[in-house]
């Protein structure tokens, strides 16, 4: 095989692999999961935080004020 008759091919490679999207594709929902993922975790965070204030430090403080 001689060098003009593998550049034609070269070249194809290399178009289909500047049109192929099927990777891109896969890039943008990883992304797409992982900030989900991420709002999913700060939601809980913060939720369980405010539960843990409003609910489990009155629980505990009432506890505490009825064994006095």
């Amino acid at each position: 095989m001689s060098q003009s008759q593998s550049l034609p091919a070269c070249v194809e490679a290399w178009r289909r692999l500047v049109t192929d999207e099927s990777g891109a594709t896969a890039l943008e929902y990883g992304l797409m999961a992982a900030l989900i993922g991420l709002s999913i975790m700060g939601t809980i965070s913060a939720t369980g935080q405010a539960i843990k204030t409003s609910l489990y430090d009155q629980i505990g403080s009432t506890l505490a004020s009825m064994t006095k």
